[in-house]
C-alpha cells in the first residue's frame, strides 16, 4: 500500500446514529451490488452476453459515433488494459466490434461498435430494461419511485454521466 493508513479516533467510537448510517450505507451498497449482479445475470441468460460484454456494447452504444478510445472502455469497466483487450477480443472475434486506429491520434486504439453490435446491444438493453421493471421499477410501487431513486443516486453521483442515450 503506498498511503498512509491512519488510525486516530481522538477517543472517539461509533455512537448509535453513526452505527445506523454505516448500516444504511452496507445495505445500499451491497444491495446495489446484488441487485446489479442479478440483472447483469438476467441479460447474459437471455443475450448469451457476459456481464462485461454487455457493459462494453452498452458504452460503446451511448457514445458519440459509437466508438470510444480503448483506454475510456477500461476505465468504464474498471479493467486493466489486459483484462479490456480481453472483453475487446472476444467482441470483436464475434464481429459486434472493431479496432480501428484513431484519425486524430494514432496512437489511441479505438472500439468502434459494428451494425451487428449495435443489433446485440439493442436487443440486451431490452431485455435489460424488462428485467428493471420487474425487479426494480415493480417492487418500488413504480417508475415515478424509480425515477426519485434515480435522481436521488445521481445527486451524490461524483462522476455522473454525461453521454446523451444512444449517441443522440
Amino acid at each position: 500500500m503506498t498511503a498512509e493508513i491512519h488510525a486516530e479516533t481522538d477517543g472517539r467510537c461509533p455512537d448509535t446514529a453513526d452505527l445506523h448510517l454505516l448500516a444504511r450505507w452496507d445495505a445500499l451498497q451491497s444491495g446495489f451490488r446484488r441487485l446489479t449482479d442479478q440483472l447483469l445475470a438476467d441479460v447474459e441468460a437471455r443475450s448469451g452476453l457476459a456481464p462485461s460484454s454487455f457493459q462494453a456494447l452498452w458504452f460503446l452504444m451511448t457514445t458519440p459515433e459509437r466508438s470510444a478510445p480503448m483506454y475510456r472502455l477500461a476505465g468504464t469497466l474498471g479493467f486493466t488494459t489486459a483484462g479490456t483487450t480481453k472483453v475487446a477480443d472476444r467482441l470483436t472475434e464475434a464481429g459486434l466490434i472493431e479496432r480501428r486506429p484513431c484519425r486524430e491520434d494514432r496512437r489511441v486504439t479505438l472500439a468502434v461498435l459494428t451494425e451487428r453490435g449495435l443489433q446485440v446491444a439493442m436487443t440486451a438493453a431490452l431485455t435489460l430494461a424488462d428485467a428493471l421493471r420487474e425487479r426494480v421499477v415493480g417492487p418500488l410501487g413504480g417508475a415515478e419511485r424509480f425515477d426519485a431513486l434515480a435522481a436521488a443516486v445521481t445527486a451524490v453521483d461524483p462522476e455522473p454521466p454525461s453521454r446523451p442515450p444512444c449517441g443522440g
